[in-house]
């Protein structure tokens, strides 16, 4: 049973990336479409100069997950998906309660941290080619 279950191992990271990457371009593509919206949200949360910040939010969010769906250069990109919802949870969401509040944004943080880890498993880019950042 275990020896079965070894064998389709490479399917929970794949899962992973596929989920956290689809979540990362749905709520990416909004802020990468409409960049200086995103530049302007930017300023008004604190983050200046907002055509950085944002510009920056949008590119992690839309091109990131498109890249943890393909599995290239993951624990990069993942890692890079922690820093920016670490500073979420840390700054904007620092006054709600979990429920109602900052749930998702951890739910999207432990994923992307465990990516960084795990790396993209063996149905990625990564394997295709060989690379490997550890």
């Amino acid at each position: 049973m275990i020896q079965t279950l070894m064998t389709w191992s490479g399917i929970g990271p794949l899962a992973l990336r596929l989920a956290l990457g689809l979540i990362l371009v749905v709520h990416g593509w909004p802020k990468f479409a409409h960049l200086r919206r995103t530049e302007d949200d930017m300023e008004v949360m604190g983050f200046k100069p907002g055509k950085l910040w944002g510009t920056l939010v949008a590119l992690v969010e839309f091109v990131g997950g498109l890249m943890l769906i393909a599995g290239f250069l993951t624990p990069v990109v993942a890692a890079l998906v922690v820093a920016e919802f670490a500073v979420i949870i840390v700054s904007v969401k620092a006054n709600e309660p979990l429920v109602g509040g900052y749930e998702f944004e951890l739910l999207i943080l432990a994923a992307a941290l465990a990516l960084v880890f795990i790396g993209s498993g063996v149905y990625g880019v990564d394997q295709v080619f060989n690379i490997s950042l550890y």
